[in-house]
């Protein structure tokens, strides 16, 4: 009875505090599209990733009702960094949802402002509405619309106290006239947040991202057990691991002492966790999660499971190895000689024949493509051939008659073959994620291995000139990159056996793999030369390699690739490649195949629809 009771009143108290209007709510879902296309538009960084941002407390005074129902703590605020723009998830603050959703636009124009980000938050806040004001004069009609509907939801200065009024104050005649306030009077407790501006202090910047211990940083976003994505994050705060021999002093220490609710060990000793769905949920009820590293981890077993297998076992070197540049974004220079690329040929490969259950594929692949396979044409009015031109014949005639001029066109046609100028490379990921499983009866090795199958027995039929590598790679100095066929190589039983012999490798040091197939597919004489790229995620490493790091040195490499004359297109079946693939290979760059299932018949269509 007591809890019934305290349920029905906590309803009661919370139905009376709550200021939002979910009836006139926008979410981020929806204005995703919208706020990336728009984010670009005014200028802003075309490699930033779009997410939701954490609720962070604001500490500004709360109306009683508040306190009573213990609500209005928390807020989400919009930032940048160096990585990701931050939006918050639902914006249900005014009664109208045209004013939400300009809410949501009024931000992105805000973060694609260029200002210097060492001013004060309250002038570079206003210094950036100046500039988006003054170079999109069409916003200042919507600007007026949200500081009018805002300021009324604002608590009047009349009723704070003198230091929280005069805050009041100075924010309000900012909003109202930026420029004029250069600077926020002191107060003890905190002004009520601007939800018109940028965060003040977010709660963690891209550069100090929490990392694992194998230098890969921690996943901004995670599933539930049904797969769904979960967009919620935690603001996070670094200590020291307790190492327990101080424990009688931490008796007297309670800023010291850690409680189930507020610290995890990010760091756990071991991969499989009996309760996972149990820390989950007490995860999402956290306001801050503390977070450390102890000295005592699973990547240790992780990275000897990653260690290179013995020479005897390996693929075969081809060469000392080929140093390769990369690209620092942040330093906008490029690094000579940073990467080592290594050719590889596996030593297991034995030839071998089509697998059975490919084989009626196949056969009607290569059917298909032997229609783009080079035929015999005649060419008409020539000057020598093996036949008259009858056409050319007649309409020489037809102006000798009715006394025109007639123009030294040939008067012989001759028949040549039709040749399909075009070279292509096929580039396939075979980092450690394809380990993990496509569908219920095929790893994602395995649908890459049969789509290279059935796409060497298309090409076959063309006559085209390809060949296939794949690629993986354990930090700068190991890029692997594996020889299946080259363009020299005849696609026969070996060919095959090498394609049988793939496995998992290691990460997805991306950029170098595509400059040294970028290499060899330029030396190639074709007109046309296409680089293919077959992945099933982003550019990854263990060392820095990972983020924006990763895409734009990958984004740099392609636009080398286009430099050389070549044409890169990308397949994938990563359901997040809309993300950053548009960044990387451009809107009609790239092909998404939602059921990885489905790649091996696919990715030959493909092909013919990009060469004919």
């Amino acid at each position: 009875m007591e809890e019934y009771v305290g349920e029905l009143w906590h309803k009661l108290v919370t139905r009376v505090a709550d200021k939002q209007h979910a009836e006139a709510a926008v979410s981020l879902d929806e204005m995703s599209k919208t706020a990336a296309i728009f984010f670009r538009a005014l200028g802003g960084d075309a490699g930033l990733n779009l997410s939701a941002a954490p609720s962070t407390r604001h500490g500004a005074r709360r109306g009683w009702r508040d306190r009573l129902a213990t609500t209005g703590e928390r807020i989400e605020l919009c930032w940048r960094d160096g990585e990701t723009l931050r939006l918050p998830e639902k914006i249900d603050i005014f009664t109208e949802r045209s004013l939400n959703r300009d809410l949501y636009l009024w931000l992105v124009a805000l973060l694609a402002a260029n200002v210097d980000d060492s001013l004060p938050w309250i002038v570079r806040n206003q210094k950036a509405t100046q500039v988006t004001l003054e170079r999109f004069p069409g916003l200042v009609a919507r600007y007026r619309r949200l500081i009018n509907a805002l300021l009324p939801l604002r608590p009047l200065p009349t009723s704070l106290p003198a230091a929280e009024a005069a805050q009041e104050a100075v924010i309000r005649q900012a909003l109202i006239q930026p420029g004029s306030i250069h600077v926020l009077p002191p107060s003890k407790k905190q002004f009520q947040p601007v939800v018109l501006w940028t965060h003040p202090s977010p709660p963690m910047s891209a550069n100090n991202k929490v990392s694992t211990s194998d230098g890969e940083p921690e996943r901004e976003q995670s599933e539930d057990k049904n797969g769904v994505k979960s967009r919620k994050k935690h603001a996070a705060e670094r200590t020291d691991m307790p190492d327990g021999k101080d424990g009688f002093l931490m008796m007297f220490r309670a800023e010291s002492l850690f409680s189930w609710t507020e610290y995890i060990n990010v760091n756990r000793p071991q991969d499989e966790e009996d309760d996972v769905e149990s820390a989950a949920l007490a995860a999402e009820d956290m306001d801050t999660m503390t977070i450390a590293r102890d000295g005592e981890t699973s990547v240790a077993k992780l990275r000897f499971d990653l260690d290179l297998p013995p020479a005897g076992e390996d693929d075969a070197p081809l060469g000392e190895g080929i140093p390769l540049p990369e690209w620092d974004y942040k330093k906008q220079i490029m690094q000579p000689d940073y990467c080592r690329l290594q050719e590889l040929v596996s030593q297991q490969a034995e030839p071998c024949e089509l697998p059975a259950q490919l084989r009626r594929t196949a056969r009607r692949l290569r059917s298909q493509f032997q229609a783009l396979a080079p035929t015999r044409t005649w060419l008409k009015r020539q000057q020598d051939g093996e036949e008259i031109d009858l056409d050319a014949w007649v309409l020489q005639e037809a102006d000798l008659l009715s006394g025109k001029h007639s123009d030294s066109r040939g008067m012989y046609r001759a028949q040549v073959n039709q040749q399909r100028d075009l070279a292509c490379l096929l580039l396939a990921d075979l980092s450690l994620s394809t380990d993990a499983y496509a569908s219920d009866h095929a790893r994602v090795i395995d649908v890459i291995r049969d789509s290279l199958y059935l796409f060497s027995e298309a090409l076959s039929a063309t006559g085209d000139r390809f060949a296939m590598y794949g690629f993986s790679s354990l930090k700068r100095g190991n890029v692997r990159f594996n020889r299946l066929k080259s363009f020299d190589d005849r696609y026969d039983g070996l060919a095959r056996g090498r394609i049988q012999a793939i496995k998992p490798g290691y990460y997805t040091r991306m950029g170098a793999a595509i400059r040294q197939a970028s290499a060899l597919l330029a030396a190639q004489p074709q007109r046309q030369r296409l680089l293919l790229l077959l992945t099933d995620g982003k550019p990854n490493d263990l060392d820095r390699y990972e983020g924006r790091y990763g895409i734009e040195d990958t984004r740099m490499a392609l636009h080398e690739a286009r430099q050389l004359g070549l044409r890169p297109f990308c397949v994938t079946i990563d359901r997040e490649a809309n993300e950053y693939l548009p960044h990387l290979f451009g809107a009609g760059g790239f092909a998404v195949i939602r059921k990885p299932e489905d790649l091996p018949k696919e990715l030959p269509l493909l092909y013919a629809q990009m060469t004919r």
